[in-house]
């Protein structure tokens, strides 16, 4: 359902999804987007509450290097290792009756 959520928030600010669920050794990046001429790979982190410092604090520097990983080994499977890209984190706090939903660009950094 997060997956879900988050695609549906990128779509509105106007990025493309252009896979869901990459996977490769390394593991699984949950969205890879295209805004504008960026090529962008999303982390998801959704939480029922903070107790262990809310979705964003899920995204550890370990977890960002595997996503660093998938994320070359797509590029070099297309092609496009010469592509502008970059690391968003989508946030789904499921605190209320309504989902808050925080799109984090420029997240980190490879």
């Amino acid at each position: 359902m997060g997956e879900e959520l988050a695609c549906g928030e990128l779509r509105r600010r106007g990025y493309d999804v252009l896979a869901r669920r990459y996977r490769t050794r390394h593991g699984e990046i949950d969205i890879i987007a295209r805004d504008r001429q960026a090529i962008v790979f999303v982390e998801v982190k959704a939480r029922r509450d903070d107790r262990f410092g809310g979705a964003a604090a899920a995204v550890t520097a370990f977890k960002q290097r595997r996503v660093a990983q998938m994320a070359a080994d797509f590029l070099a499977r297309r092609g496009w290792l010469d592509a502008e890209c970059r690391f968003d984190v989508v946030t789904i706090e499921f605190n209320g009756d309504t989902p808050r939903i925080e799109v984090i660009t420029h997240a980190f950094t490879a």
